[in-house]
């Protein structure tokens, strides 16, 4: 699985960086309309995947996640490939809609590695899978803007939905799932009801998962126009080149920590870690306002990635503790869902902020997101103390 998702992940990030670029390729367009649209076509993959993240979660958990592993991957490579060939704003729209129907490789794939990890080590298990995330990430972007300035967009498209396909292949022919059967658990079907109860009479979980919504939303309100504001601080030479180094930049620093932060995780608690991740990402992220050079904002991203990379893998072994194996895949898909619907307010948000109030806007608002989500989580543990110690 581990190298599964270094495809997945590295495919899916290494048209970030030139995203914009390629849109203001198709005409002679402002600055503000690149950047608006620059985040609608960026956020609305994700509108699709909130819808479908909870289907796919519960799919999942009746008929196996390695079906639905090599479904996505083929969704994922057929719509990339026809990236590719589009000619206007709108057509990429489309493409990037319906893409975000078979967005749901990774959050799978954490959900069969969760299921399938003993429970006090599923921390450290899903931080080792967050780095071929992150690898891939980090190596994406990169890549990615080596074949765009070298190659051009139409075929970086291409080439990228090539390694999609391996990675289905992969996952189609080197993955083996086993059903996992727990003593603890008398009933093997939930109704959705029962699984939204569920999530309800955990208020700690409820705020993870809320939590999780607030930082995409951070995170993700600089990454559709990070290019742009690469060509502002550093200018327009070796664009792509330099803005998929920003982008792996943060990936660096999560491929060190992602894997550590989930071992500590597993032994001093989850939640703890949460918030001491939501505040220190808080805090990193507010002086790239002040930045005035590219290794500047590369040092910025670096300890960003230390910092808010740990939250998912953490966030993810937290769930495989309060949820019963048979409805895992759906509670995370719910999460994700929540997850993707920031990854539909970062953008938009992000484009208009910046359009509006330049990019300073973009890192006041991210700070105030994650310093307040960080707070939001040690006040609902502090008024339940018991249920976010359950487990210890």
């Amino acid at each position: 699985m581990w190298f599964a998702n270094f495809f997945i992940a590295g495919s899916m990030t290494m048209v970030m960086p030139f995203l914009s670029l390629y849109i203001e390729s198709f005409g002679n367009f402002s600055e503000a309309y690149v950047q608006r649209w620059s985040g609608l076509t960026f956020g609305v993959t994700f509108f699709t995947a909130f819808l479908f993240s909870p289907i796919w979660g519960r799919f999942g958990d009746r008929y196996g996640r390695k079906t639905i592993l090599v479904i996505s991957g083929v969704g994922l490579a057929i719509s990339v490939l026809l990236m590719g060939f589009v000619t206007s704003v709108f057509q990429l729209f489309i493409l990037r809609l319906c893409m975000g129907v078979f967005t749901g490789f990774i959050s799978t794939s954490q959900a069969l590695i969760s299921t399938q990890t003993p429970k006090d080590l599923s921390g450290q298990a899903l931080g080792t899978l967050q780095t071929g995330n992150v690898t891939g990430s980090l190596m994406g972007p990169l890549f990615g803007g080596v074949l765009a300035d070298s190659y051009g967009f139409s075929s970086t498209f291409q080439l990228t939905s090539i390694t999609l396909f391996i990675a289905a292949i992969f996952v189609l022919l080197g993955v083996r799932e086993f059903r996992i059967e727990t003593e603890d658990e008398g009933q093997e079907t939930y109704s959705r009801k029962e699984v939204i109860r569920h999530i309800l009479l955990n208020p700690i979980l409820v705020t993870v998962m809320v939590v999780s919504m607030f930082v995409q939303i951070a995170h993700f309100s600089i990454q559709p126009i990070l290019a742009l504001f690469v060509s502002e601080i550093h200018g327009t030479a070796n664009l792509a080149l330099f803005s998929g180094i920003a982008f792996s930049a943060a990936g660096v620093g999560n491929l060190l920590m992602a894997r550590r932060w989930g071992k500590v995780a597993d032994s001093i608690g989850y939640e703890k870690i949460l918030v001491f991740l939501l505040i220190a990402s808080g805090i990193v992220y507010l002086p790239g306002a002040f930045v005035t050079n590219i290794w500047q904002l590369m040092i910025l991203r670096f300890l960003l990635g230390i910092t808010i990379g740990g939250i998912i893998p953490v966030r993810t072994a937290y769930i495989r503790q309060v949820a019963p194996v048979s409805i895992q895949g759906e509670v995370l898909g719910y999460s994700t869902s929540l997850r993707f619907l920031g990854n539909i307010i970062g953008p938009a948000l992000g484009g208009l902020l910046a359009g509006a109030y330049g990019f300073t806007s973009v890192f006041f608002t991210t700070t105030v997101l994650l310093l307040l989500s960080g707070l939001s989580l040690a006040l609902m543990m502090h008024r339940q103390p018991t249920t976010a110690n359950h487990y210890g």
